[in-house]
């Protein structure tokens, strides 16, 4: 059973930033790529980024380049997103996934809130 637990939210003022963590365990973590997602009031759920299973290989959102870094320790089994330049309108429920295939997250996380204040 694949569990992936995120970490790291938290309020922040505009112009802040937060590292999020999401632990993985079930399956050979080195193997799958990782992404990012994020979902709002309101709001469908995006993608924010993501990294290939060596790390070699990343993948960014428009709205986020330049501002958040995602990266992994496949030691630690652990995927990371690091945010600076906080906006308001990046608060929203961040949520890791696992990819088994090319656009396809078979497992998520349960979130973890961020909220960015002006």
């Amino acid at each position: 059973q694949v569990q992936l637990v995120e970490s790291g939210g938290g309020l922040v003022q505009a112009g802040g930033s937060l590292r999020l963590s999401c632990a993985a365990s079930g399956r050979t973590f080195s193997s799958y790529a990782m992404g990012w997602f994020r979902q709002a009031p309101g709001k469908e759920r995006e993608f924010v980024a993501s990294l290939s299973a060596s790390g070699g290989s990343t993948i960014y959102a428009e709205f986020v380049k330049g501002r958040f870094t995602i990266s992994r320790d496949n030691a630690k089994n652990t995927v990371y997103l690091q945010m600076k330049s906080l906006k308001p309108e990046d608060t929203a429920v961040y949520y890791c996934a696992q990819r088994k295939a090319p656009g396809i997250y078979d497992y998520w996380g349960q979130g973890t809130q961020v909220t960015v204040s002006s």
